[in-house]
């Protein structure tokens, strides 16, 4: 009985110092992965994709990636409806997706705003559009990655139910990003010019289909990379 009940203790000393050597394995395990993601993140360039419902929707950002490679990761953070403009119910710098664009400290940021800006209502306060824009552009600018930004020409608007103006876009909206991207000295992409010809590329008008996220997906690749190359 002594013996047995000693042999029952040893085995329970036996499991007890499994259970604490697989615990202390996987502890290892995390933080040399922890380490090696550190280590590698040092040389991947990290793209944060600001937007509205073109980024948020469409597989540009997804075509982005796959078009740079590992040596980039790219992220998403669209929010749909958004606006440049901050006296409407969803302006870009107030939501989320922006807090966690700047959390992901950028090295490139990509910025296409401004559509939503374009709707009738929206369009009203056109006076407001660059000092509202400004105001986002500084909270990047302030980042301690301190990033490359690009402003995006946003995609031409074609028949709509949204009350979205091209007109608007083409008059209002683009000469003002211009004339930040002058005033600046930022980088910007051109991609109204690139698919102002193709309604085809638009599911609903506004929105582009798998086609047009290529294009736009290009563009942005073809800014990135030339930028690299003169810098």
């Amino acid at each position: 009985m002594f013996s047995q009940g000693r042999i029952t203790i040893n085995r329970k000393k036996v499991a007890a110092y499994i259970g604490v050597l697989l615990v202390t394995l996987s502890i290892l395990a995390i933080i040399f992965e922890t380490s090696l993601n550190s280590t590698n993140s040092v040389n991947v360039i990290r793209v944060a994709c600001i937007g509205d419902s073109i980024t948020d929707f469409t597989n540009y950002p997804n075509d982005l990636q796959t078009v740079l490679g590992d040596s980039y990761i790219v992220e998403s953070f669209g929010a749909s409806g958004s606006t440049v403009l901050l006296n409407t119910d969803k302006p870009y710098i107030n939501q989320i997706e922006f807090t966690r664009a700047k959390h992901f400290l950028p090295n490139i940021v990509i910025v296409m705003l401004g559509t939503n800006d374009a709707r009738t209502d929206h369009f009203k306060s056109i006076d407001n559009f660059v000092p509202d824009y400004m105001k986002l552009i500084n909270e990047i600018q302030a980042l301690e990655s301190n990033p490359k930004i690009f402003l995006v020409k946003p995609p031409p608007i074609f028949d709509n139910e949204f009350e979205l103006k091209n007109v608007n876009l083409l008059e209002g909206i683009i000469p003002r990003i211009e004339q930040i991207v002058n005033k600046q000295g930022l980088l910007s992409i051109d991609v109204y010019a690139a698919l102002e010809n193709n309604p085809e590329y638009f599911q609903d008008g506004v929105h582009p289909n798998s086609e047009g996220a290529t294009i736009i997906a290009n563009e942005v690749y073809t800014a990135i990379i030339l930028s690299t190359e003169t810098s």
